[in-house]
């Protein structure tokens, strides 16, 4: 009587790990993807915007179309990827070719000085800020959840329910950690 009374104990220990493991995953997964929607609204905002800024650089630097050229299609990648993957490799590609556009609004004197064009850059200044803080959170949500995937015992529900680790959003390139060289 006693070792049934035993095992029944065991059983049910074991029943609400498994059921408070697998709430902890869910709640976890739910997180990444919460982080990951806010961050897609920020992005949507600067897809938004980057068509206004290449039209008021595209008036000014008429021969510049190569450049404002890859904006847009950077932008247009980025847009319509479909997985988390493809999204981050977007995203990172647009960042590159931003910077190319604002150098590029650098050999302007009076594009510098339009006020639309100013507006337009403050606007964005806003969105990447957003979109870095937007980026902490989700990558801060994706480390639980990884930690949830990878430490014992939780990986022994991560693998029994087929939960896998999400990929972090990161900076990509070496262009990216380099040091500004700033002259005068």
């Amino acid at each position: 009587m006693k070792f049934a009374i035993g095992i029944i104990v065991v059983l049910v220990i074991i029943a609400i790990w498994v059921i408070t493991g697998y709430n902890g995953f869910i709640k976890a997964k739910n997180n990444v993807e919460e982080g990951f929607s806010t961050m897609d609204v920020y992005l949507k905002k600067r897809y938004d915007l980057i068509p206004n800024l290449v039209e008021t650089v595209k008036g000014y630097a008429k021969h510049e179309s190569e450049t404002l050229t890859k904006v847009i299609e950077a932008r247009n990648m980025a847009q319509s990827a479909t997985t988390i993957e493809d999204k981050i490799a977007g995203e990172t590609a647009l960042t590159g070719t931003l910077k190319s556009l604002f150098a590029v609004a650098e050999s302007y004197p009076d594009l510098k000085a339009n006020t639309n064009f100013m507006d337009l850059q403050q606007q964005l200044k806003s969105i990447e800020e957003d979109i870095a803080n937007s980026r902490k959170y989700y990558n801060a949500v994706v480390k639980v959840f990884n930690n949830k995937c990878e430490m014992f015992p939780s990986n022994i529900l991560a693998g029994v329910f087929h939960f896998t680790k999400k990929p972090m959003f990161e900076v990509d390139g070496a262009d990216e950690r380099k040091n500004v060289k700033v002259e005068f």
